[in-house]
């Protein structure tokens, strides 16, 4: 299937989990802000989330600085 992830599109296989793209795209564990059809998801609607033909991701990786 296919999600658009960042602005670009991405062929996925079905029944992946928001967790399992995390993991993927190398930001497993990491502190990211992801929305998922334009809607934010808190951080323990992520592990429960699966994705699905045509939904578009945003990932936001949360770093600290100053």
């Amino acid at each position: 299937m296919k999600i658009t992830l960042n602005g670009e599109q991405r062929e996925i296989p079905a029944e992946l989990t928001m967790t399992a793209l995390l993991e993927a795209v190398g930001l497993g564990g990491k502190p990211v802000v992801v929305e998922h059809n334009q809607r934010a998801l808190l951080p323990k609607e992520i592990a429960t989330t699966l994705l699905g033909d045509g939904d578009v991701i945003e990932i936001i990786q949360i770093t600290a600085g100053g």
